[in-house]
């Protein structure tokens, strides 16, 4: 599988998502997220928020402002790197432990 693209977090991460996974999450699961790869690449590595998820201790929940919703990428880390599970916009911030805040 060809990696779409991948971003360096701002804990040093590499995140990545391929082509099919990419277009998986913004026309079927979020459409509304669909042409926005450099806001989405955008909240990986300049988020104003990163939060543990709840459920799963791996899964990273990260935010940035947009418009007047929120960009939340949701990627799962694994030995230095990551992949994205999926991103949507929504207008709340989950529960989870905060990880880092700019």
């Amino acid at each position: 599988m060809a990696i779409y693209f991948e971003v360096k977090t701002v804990s040093g991460k590499i995140i990545r998502t391929t082509h099919s996974h990419w277009e998986l999450i913004s026309k079927l699961k979020h459409p509304e997220i669909d042409g926005k790869e450099s806001e989405v690449k955008n909240c990986l590595s300049e988020p104003f928020e990163i939060r543990r998820s709840s459920e799963d201790p791996n899964v990273y929940l990260y935010y940035s402002s947009y418009q007047k919703y929120f960009i939340c990428v949701v990627a799962r880390h694994l030995n230095g790197e990551g992949f994205i599970i999926t991103a949507y916009l929504t207008d709340k911030i989950k529960e989870g432990e905060i990880v880092w805040k700019r």
